[in-house]
């Protein structure tokens, strides 16, 4: 939901950390991947309920996805780093809730219908950047990202403060999950209603 307004400030604070990495050679792609294997690292943490641990790998792994941006654009992004970034994010998004369904049994219901609302709002944004990069479509609001990316009422910075309260507070997730997949489900219908309006063929 914020996401847009967010980005310069996102951008400017780890401008800096990408100048650095990229004069020591480092690429987009091995940020990713790096920060990616960190954050699958939450499912065996969560499943021992060593919820700070969890939290710590979460936080290195949304460090990694923001910075694998701006370091890609200190050289030349790359269709790959794009394709990259997005499946290891919504790969991310689903493990993180698994890892409370194996802490509980209790969670097993909640999680599951939080993994479903995800692939309602990973599925309407894919299939909405893939007909806006047919028509040649951009968007205003991220000219930087690699694809279409159609914003709504869950973006990324709503889901990590999502992760982080479940982290801080594991008691409260089924109600914290339920309560977000309805957020989810409220954003995946947007993005169908945006489009089949702006895609209709009259």
């Amino acid at each position: 939901m914020i996401d847009a307004a967010l980005q310069p400030l996102q951008q400017r604070f780890l401008q800096s950390s990408a100048k650095i990495l990229a004069h020591w050679g480092v690429k987009a792609d091995q940020i990713t991947l790096l920060g990616f294997l960190v954050g699958i690292m939450v499912v065996p943490a969560l499943a021992f309920k060593a919820y700070f641990l969890a939290l710590l790998f979460l936080l290195i792994n949304r460090f990694a996805d923001g910075l694998d941006g701006p370091l890609a654009r200190q050289t030349k992004p790359t269709d790959r780093g794009a394709f990259l970034d997005i499946s290891c994010d919504f790969l991310f998004y689903a493990l993180f809730p698994l890892g409370f369904a194996l802490a509980d049994p209790v969670n097993a219901l909640p999680a599951a219908v939080l993994i479903t609302s995800f692939v309602g709002t990973s599925s309407s944004f894919l299939a909405y950047a893939a007909i806006a990069a047919k028509r040649g479509d951009t968007a205003m609001d991220f000219p930087q990202k690699g694809l279409y990316y159609l914003g709504g009422l869950t973006e990324g910075f709503e889901t990590i403060v999502l992760f982080i309260s479940m982290c801080l507070f594991p008691l409260f997730f089924p109600q914290l999950a339920y309560f977000f997949a309805v957020a989810c489900a409220i954003t995946a219908i947007s993005r169908w209603y945006q489009g089949w309006k702006l895609f209709s063929e009259d």
